[in-house]
């Protein structure tokens, strides 16, 4: 079987374009800040792609760019232990470029905006606000995705004049649906989900969900038991990385730091735990 070299390497996915369809093969690479680091997280992409694969699988109702997810069933070329378990073929899409980002709780840079602004998303909102504060009803925080350098956070109504009124409409509302959704199958065992990103293509004349799915590299995990307004809850996501590197003072530029360790099997283990838990409630009868 001759070696497969992929048509474009991301931060975590290695891509593999097949005409009509693509393989995306999650790799065990992590990055932080949209810098790629050095060490790898053993057996990341299949935890992240298993995560992803149960989600899509629960959220069957919403039409999706996935056509496979056992590698067995792929083309020849494909089927062999490098694509076992960390790949799926899907539907060549046409990415709408703009990130729909849905928060239930003020954190991460919503909290670091509001901070600064008091607003979030061009949205102000009231004063005194407290680390973790739920919103009252979940928050549509759309970005653009830019090419090179961070994505650029919007305004709805910024999205609505590059997107159009009726794809706007079902990206917003399609984003909150698949949020709420998941947030309450998620208090069954324990987990909190505080925030968390979807990506949307064309594929024919007909918008699909695309690539991953609130994994935790997508997605803001809290430990339930942890949580408490004013304080930032235990992590069971790449915040885990996120919060070790804000603490060493590193720039957010290249090259990376080493990472310890003790961060790397702090990662392992946090990913596998939600990888059960996960497991636990979404393949319930």
């Amino acid at each position: 079987m001759k070696e497969m070299n992929p048509s474009y390497s991301g931060k975590v996915r290695d891509i593999y374009d097949l005409g009509n369809s693509l393989i995306l093969c999650a790799s065990d690479r992590i990055s932080a800040f949209d810098v790629v680091f050095n060490e790898k997280i053993p057996n990341k992409g299949k935890i992240l792609n298993k995560i992803s694969n149960l989600w899509f699988q629960y959220f069957s109702e919403i039409p999706s760019h996935i056509l496979e997810t056992d590698s067995a069933k792929f083309p020849k070329d494909f089927q062999s232990p490098k694509f076992e378990g960390r790949s799926v073929l899907v539907k060549k899409c046409k990415r709408i470029d703009i990130e729909c980002v849905v928060r239930g709780y003020l954190a991460g840079s919503s909290f670091k905006e509001y901070q600064a602004t008091g607003k979030i998303a061009g949205k102000t909102y009231p004063h005194g606000l407290e680390e973790s504060t739920p919103f009252e009803e979940p928050i549509f925080t759309p970005a653009i995705k830019n090419e090179t350098g961070h994505d650029e956070n919007i305004s709805e109504e910024r999205m609505l004049q590059i997107a159009g009124k009726e794809v706007f409409d079902y990206l917003k509302s399609t984003s909150i649906y698949i949020y709420k959704k998941a947030k309450l199958k998620l208090e069954q065992v324990g987990i909190i989900l505080c925030d968390t990103k979807f990506e949307f293509g064309w594929y024919e004349d007909q918008i699909l969900l695309i690539d991953e799915l609130l994994t935790p590299d997508s997605s803001r995990y809290w430990e339930k038991e942890s949580y408490q307004v004013g304080t930032t809850p235990v992590s069971m996501d790449k915040q885990i990385l996120r919060n070790y590197l804000e603490s060493i003072s590193w720039n957010k530029t290249p090259p990376p730091p080493k990472l310890p360790n003790e961060i790397i099997q702090k990662l392992i283990d946090k990913y596998k735990e939600l990888e059960r838990k996960l497991e636990l409630c979404l393949l319930e009868k």
